[in-house]
């Protein structure tokens, strides 16, 4: 993690320590606007055991509804490195398909955070290999607990193609369990959030396991970074195409109130 090296003295604002920065960052429903990119490297993936890499820039933007509750919106513009999958393939670069949701989350819920709202897929892929042709709609909902140093939950969300015919619909499942320990002060924390998706049509599930270690600092002595570097091993994924394992590194710029 060489963005680390940034790291100085923490002079955190009076308004928030570190601390309370990591586990609003932890948070998919903080009412805080971030700029998360995440890097995911997939190792051993298609039937040439290439590698995948997937950028996510994924802006969150909360939106107050009055008092009581917020909007708090995520669109993430998924950046594809694809390998061969078959004779003739070269590795495809561009630009995937766009998933935009919207959780509907009260503005003060003590320590028990949740929200629920609707997930969008919108065919934005510059390559048929990066995505499908047909729009997608679904729920997706997320609920979690800060205890002392833990935050821990789950998020949650499934969505179907609208239209289209049998060889180009699709019925996707994610869900990612999350539990992070947070080291006070330091602003350095423990995490482990894998991704696990099934495939509903095909059967296919993609199981890892692992973690990582996070850390919150100020860049340039003035803006709020979060970084983790993670590593998982898929215990459970389709048969022949991988991938097997994944290293993922993320930045996420945060703007507090």
């Amino acid at each position: 993690m060489a963005a680390l090296g940034l790291v100085a003295a923490p002079a955190w604002a009076a308004e928030q320590s570190a601390e309370e920065l990591a586990q609003a960052a932890q948070n998919p429903v903080a009412n805080m606007i971030s700029l998360p990119f995440q890097n995911n490297t997939n190792f051993n993936v298609g039937p040439e055991n290439g590698v995948q890499n997937v950028l996510n820039i994924q802006p969150v933007i909360p939106i107050s509804l009055g008092t009581n509750w917020n909007l708090i919106t995520r669109t993430i513009f998924p950046v594809i490195s694809q390998p061969p999958f078959g004779p003739g393939q070269n590795t495809q670069f561009g630009l995937g398909d766009t998933f935009f949701s919207a959780f509907l989350s009260p503005t003060r819920p003590g320590k028990f955070f949740w929200g629920l709202g609707p997930l969008i897929q919108f065919p934005t892929h510059t390559d048929d290999r990066l995505g499908s042709t047909l729009w997608g709609l679904g729920p997706t909902a997320v609920a979690l607990l800060i205890d002392g140093p833990w935050l821990y939950g789950a998020l949650a969300n499934n969505v179907w193609s609208l239209g289209g015919n049998d060889r180009e619909q699709y019925n996707n499942f994610l869900i990612q369990p999350f539990v992070n320990y947070n080291f006070g002060k330091t602003g350095t924390f423990l995490t482990s959030a894998p991704i696990v998706t099934a495939n509903w049509r095909t059967g296919d599930w993609v199981v890892p396991l692992g973690g990582g270690l996070g850390q919150i600092f100020k860049l340039f002595g003035k803006q709020a970074v979060s970084a983790t570097l993670q590593a998982y091993y898929n215990v459970v994924h389709p048969q022949d195409l991988g991938p097997e394992w994944q290293i993922r590194f993320s930045l996420a710029f945060l703007f507090p109130k």
